[in-house]
């Protein structure tokens, strides 16, 4: 019988104050991007939003940071995928200014897709060599104005909760322009939302901020360092 009072208030009264909110923070960050405040506005409107959903499906968000990230240095932070959860959690409760690499479909969503486009995304689009160089090309402008990103190397959702292996997208962008990389590792997301599912269900969500990593650190090996990465994001699931 609870389980089906949740499920009555998350269909008639929290799904209905998040759309209305995504379409709110969505017109916000597209307006404020728009006139030249997009550093600002493709970020903190955000916190708020994120937050709101992790706040109405009774979601707890923990974050363990286990060294020190500077505000004023850019990363790109690495994280394992588990659901959609890891979204809501990484943009509430990171703490870091970012901006996110994603899908390209992502840019179809209505209103999420267009602030998304203002605030200076970056829609991973792969359909052919040339769409891949101007990806690259759009993260490395990004990435020349300081900002940080934050990218799932495994490029999809879990279907299990384990983790896939790693693309080298990431850890060539953080090489080109020998930014530090910072590995997160996200924990009980995937009992929150699997992918499967439709509807979240309540839980504790774990953020590990593990310290950052350098190229240097693995010798200067792009292939080393994202297998040192995967093994530091997985190692933090186990414990």
């Amino acid at each position: 019988m609870l389980i089906l009072f949740y499920r009555v208030y998350q269909i008639f009264i929290m799904c209905p104050i998040i759309i209305v909110a995504t379409v709110i923070a969505a017109l916000i960050t597209a307006a404020g991007s728009a006139a030249g405040m997009g550093w600002w506005f493709g970020y903190y409107p955000e916190i708020i939003w994120a937050r709101l959903f992790c706040w109405l499906n009774f979601v707890k968000v923990s974050v363990v940071r286990e060294g020190t990230i500077s505000k004023e240095t850019g990363y790109v932070f690495v994280a394992n995928h588990q659901s959609a959860y890891d979204i809501f959690s990484i943009y509430g409760y990171l703490g870091h200014n970012f901006r996110w690499m994603m899908k390209a479909p992502l840019r179809k969503i209505p209103f999420v897709g267009w602030a998304c486009e203002w605030s200076k995304q970056i829609f991973v689009d792969n359909s052919s060599p040339s769409a891949t160089r101007r990806t690259m090309l759009q993260a490395e402008e990004v990435l020349s104005r300081g900002m940080s990103l934050v990218i799932f190397p495994e490029g999809a959702r879990t279907w299990d909760g384990s983790m896939r292996p790693f693309k080298r997208g990431a850890f060539k962008l953080a090489k080109e322009f020998d930014m530090p990389l910072v590995p997160i590792t996200i924990k009980g997301a995937f009992e929150v939302m699997p992918r499967w599912k439709m509807l979240p269900r309540p839980g504790h969500i774990t953020i590990i901020v593990h310290r950052p990593v350098t190229f240097a650190d693995y010798g200067g090996d792009l292939g080393d360092t994202a297998q040192g990465v995967h093994k530091i994001i997985s190692q933090g699931l186990l414990n």
